[in-house]
């Protein structure tokens, strides 16, 4: 996948992240081997304390942080997105193409911010508490994540953190990047950041009319094991997407919610007529399972299986990672994400 040419939103962070590393290298006289992070508190006029409610309890921030570490997925994301370099950030595990760690946004970001070095934790099998305490951080952002009360407070002895406010996993790109800019000191950024992705995913959409109003789930599928499947809710940011670029849940499946917050609702195939007033069905696959799901008895009857109303998003791809979206993901995929929706939307009219 090539990288895409610089686009406003980026520009802006750009244009932020330069001044702010110019500030940061004034009156030193040795450049390190990748930028450190800085922040824009002073020009939103960020007033201290900052106080953070979150699932964990609250967190104080009292001064201005200037070394800015983040865990887990795509945190990392948002401050790159505010033009800020973290000294610290996990390694994406899932939908990259490579050994680097980076998704394509990511990387396209960190070239466009100038750092060539990043430091990157490997935590595929837990925190690597060690690395985030070398990185030396003034605050930890985990406001999209799936940290624990015992991570969480671990992490706390090293620095204040910036967690998830509802449970784990469900927090939406947008309360994603409020959450961490407030952590920041960049508050005002966020809400901008906001507001222009906002726009980019307007514009977007216009595009396709037909999206608007469509009965839609998320739903996964195995081909190891087609006996269930489940489905993301719309408290799950895939979801909660979704339904942002105009689709709904049919009412078939938001019924048989019985926790709001849940990301996931387990399906028998037995039940597999939940999703039979869903216009389109997206979910994680190839070729190969949609062959598998429509051979089989009970799931092959579910009408958008049947008409071929699909979006199978390949497995471990980039365009996959981006279904738990941020600003980066949303800019770099989201004409591919529709395009693909407007042609299983297409079938309907066949």
């Amino acid at each position: 996948m090539q990288l895409k040419k610089q686009s406003p939103l980026t520009a802006l962070a750009v244009s932020a992240g330069a001044l702010l590393l110019l500030a940061g290298c004034a009156g030193q006289e040795e450049t390190a081997s990748a930028p450190e992070t800085g922040t824009a508190a002073e020009s939103t006029g960020s007033e201290y304390p900052i106080v953070i409610e979150h699932a964990f309890g609250e967190t104080e921030i009292t001064e201005e942080p200037e070394r800015i570490v983040t865990v887990q997925w795509a945190n990392h994301d948002v401050a790159l997105a505010l033009g800020v370099v973290p000294v610290g950030f996990s390694a994406a595990n899932y939908g990259v193409q490579d050994d680097s760690g980076l998704l394509p946004w990511t990387a396209q970001a960190l070239e466009e911010l100038g750092a060539e070095d990043p430091n990157i934790f490997q935590d595929t099998d837990g925190l690597d508490f060690e690395a985030i305490s070398d990185a030396d951080p003034d605050v930890i952002l985990a406001a999209y994540s799936g940290i624990t009360q015992e991570d969480y407070d671990i992490l706390s002895q090293i620095a204040p953190v910036v967690a998830y406010q509802d449970g784990p996993w469900t927090t939406t790109w947008r309360d994603q990047v409020l959450l961490n800019a407030k952590g920041m000191g960049m508050e005002e950024e966020g809400e901008q950041l906001v507001e222009d992705t906002e726009q980019l995913i307007a514009d977007a959409v216009a595009g396709y009319p037909k999206i608007a109003g469509k009965k839609v789930a998320w739903v996964n599928f195995s081909a190891k094991n087609l006996s269930e499947f489940h489905i993301y809710t719309p408290a799950d940011p895939r979801g909660a997407f979704l339904e942002e670029l105009g689709m709904e849940y049919p009412e078939s499946v938001t019924s048989q919610i019985t926790d709001p917050s849940a990301y996931a609702l387990p399906v028998s195939a037995e039940n597999a007529d939940i999703l039979n007033d869903a216009d389109i069905i997206i979910g994680y696959g190839d070729e190969s399972l949609y062959e598998a799901v429509k051979a089989d008895p009970l799931l092959g009857q579910i009408p958008a299986i049947e008409r071929g109303s699909v979006v199978f998003v390949g497995n471990n791809t980039p365009l996959a990672a981006a279904g738990n979206p941020n600003p980066l993901a949303i800019e770099y995929t989201i004409d591919e994400y529709l395009e693909l929706i407007g042609g299983a939307i297409d079938q309907l009219d066949d």
